[in-house]
């Protein structure tokens, strides 16, 4: 019996529900980028604009994103950012379906242009259907999830713990799957798949969401803000509630002032203008505002790192002779180290509460990116700083002599899967170990072991820090405002993200990919120090409140005479 009653309880209707939109989000993220790629004919190019566009986007619509989900029912918000963000993907899948089919005739149809429209279409609707799963994100994450734990804040801290594992978890198998799939069948196969699975998840988690509305009856409450449809019906029920007379005068005040409608009618137009950068202001000094502030702003400067796993670091270690195997296992060695991270926070939180358990992981991860620092001056490592950090890699990737052709694998298996690609970033044009008479010199493995090594152990410090933020704006942020200032965080995040991809845009060789590490590593201090300084205001507050003397209690203890003492 207290398995069914876990089974159908609405806890678990919400970790099923996240487990299925966050698949489906892991596959078309991983999808897209790859489709983006095989489409323009191997290039970045797309791919790189369509990152800037996303980055942008939530930058600039963060807090409008989250004014919008506070000032609408969670049922209607959830249900709305689901249907969009699914059909979304499944139009974008069609989209691609139907380029990579006729992508010959459309190449040739109005000198391009159709194709190229295309492009933009897929980009623009991809950017659409990551503005809905931000907006999915912060009313599930960050407000269905608190009211469904009530005020039980150990049962809050698991269920978050809970939901950052399947986040673990679908980042890894997600793209394996939908991967396999693309490489056995075809790239068109995968956008079929795609928009398929989107198709049947989007009607299962409607009715999770609807399951887990009903029930938890506090979902349909709101404080401090009443919804919009309510208040246009509570002035419907007034206005049939009004006497003749009153009516009646209320006709003769709209006759007699006849042009003041008009210039309501002006000003709430100017006002409706204006309504989006009011609310994009608000949100920031609301955000401004928060007791969390310090801490919100240390998660946020996490983000400002290379030393994680994507397409930056990995890069760089294809330059430094690591195989895509040895990569996948290292990604799994993180994933594992990233629950492990999930688990530790809900043992920290017990044993030395919220606030501390943030000290602690922040010290944990530091420790080990020192690990990083140090890899930077160990032998193997790239370094060089007589090489300008800001030299223009296209100069090298564009000169006069063609590109060699790799030597396929039965000519040079070890040289090939060596390397894993061509030396193209480390200033040659020729594949490493080409010329079979000389024997190579290997290239030590101290530094970039010693880099991912850190990588990997600081996981764990990482996502308990990640977690103790997210509880802390859960619990400190007042329900009216969760919307907004999630959706603040939400674009610091991103704001700092986009801060990374530009620091590594301005020196992309792997000399400078040192001093990327060292940058990153100072800016995570920089995000431990302002968490630090959070922690102290908390507890601070929470010595002063359980040390200061209740002065009644002080008083009934004195001798009758002497209580003006007190």
């Amino acid at each position: 019996g207290s398995v069914v009653a876990y089974f159908t309880s609405a806890k678990f209707l919400l970790y099923l529900g996240h487990a299925l939109s966050t698949w489906g989000d892991r596959m078309w993220h991983f999808a897209v980028s790859v489709f983006l790629v095989e489409l323009y004919g191997n290039s970045l190019l797309l791919t790189a604009v369509y990152g800037l566009v996303v980055a942008g986007s939530v930058l600039l619509l963060g807090a409008i994103i989250g004014d919008w989900v506070d000032k609408n029912s969670r049922l209607k918000v959830a249900q709305t950012s689901l249907v969009v963000q699914n059909a979304s993907v499944i139009l974008c899948g069609i989209i691609l379906m139907i380029v990579f089919l006729f992508k010959t005739q459309l190449l040739t149809l109005y000198h391009g242009w159709l194709l190229t429209m295309c492009y933009i279409l897929v980009i623009t609707i991809a950017n659409i259907a990551n503005l809905a799963s931000t907006a999915t994100a912060i009313t599930i994450q960050r407000d269905w999830i608190v009211v469904v734990a009530g005020e039980d804040r150990s049962k809050l801290a698991d269920m978050n713990a809970t939901i950052r594992r399947i986040d673990q978890l679908t980042n890894i198998l997600a793209p394996m799957a939908v991967g396999q799939i693309m490489t056995f069948g075809s790239p068109m196969i995968g956008c079929g798949f795609i928009s398929g699975w989107n198709l049947m998840s989007m009607c299962v988690e409607y009715l999770l969401l609807w399951k887990v509305y009903q029930k938890t009856p506090t979902l349909a409450v709101k404080s401090a803000k009443v919804e919009e449809s309510e208040l246009k019906q509570l002035n419907i029920k007034k206005e049939s509630d009004m006497k003749p007379a009153e009516g009646v005068q209320l006709i003769v005040e709209k006759d007699v002032t006849g042009f003041e409608p008009q210039q309501e009618k002006e000003v709430s137009c100017t006002a409706r203008i204006a309504e989006p950068f009011i609310t994009f202001r608000d949100g920031w000094v609301a955000y401004y505002n928060q007791p969390v502030f310090l801490a919100g702003m240390g998660l946020a400067f996490l983000y400002m790192t290379v030393l994680g796993f994507d397409c930056i670091t990995t890069g760089y270690a294809y330059t430094q002779g690591l195989s895509g195997s040895v990569l996948s296992l290292l990604m799994g060695a993180s994933a594992v180290t990233g629950i492990m991270g999930t688990v530790a926070f809900t043992w920290l939180r017990h044993k030395c509460g919220l606030v501390r358990t943030g000290l602690i992981s922040g010290v944990a991860q530091f420790a080990c990116l020192v690990l990083c620092a140090i890899s930077v001056f160990m032998p193997g490592s790239p370094l060089d700083l007589t090489v300008s950090p800001f030299a223009d890699i296209s100069a090298r990737l564009f000169e006069s002599e063609p590109l060699p052709t790799i030597a396929s694998p039965e000519d040079k298996p070890e040289m090939v899967f060596a390397t894993g690609m061509p030396n193209v970033l480390n200033g040659s044009t020729t594949p490493a170990n080409s010329d079979p008479e000389m024997s190579p010199e290997p290239v030590p493995l101290i530094s970039v072991s010693l880099l991912f090594a850190g990588v990997i152990a600081a996981r764990v410090g990482l996502w308990s820090f990640d977690l103790t933020v997210t509880q802390l704006l859960q619990e400190n942020v007042v329900e009216s405002e969760r919307g907004i200032i999630n959706g603040v965080q939400n674009s610091m995040n991103y704001l700092l993200d986009l801060l990374h991809f530009i620091m590594v845009i301005l020196a992309p060789n792997p000399e400078a990919f040192g001093l990327l590490v060292l940058i990153s590593v100072s800016f995570v201090a920089m995000g431990h120090i302002m968490y630090f300084r959070f922690a102290q205001k908390s507890l601070g507050k929470q010595l002063f409140v359980c040390c200061t003397p209740d002065p009644k209690a002080v008083s009934d203890s004195l001798p009758p005479g002497n209580t003006s003492t007190v």
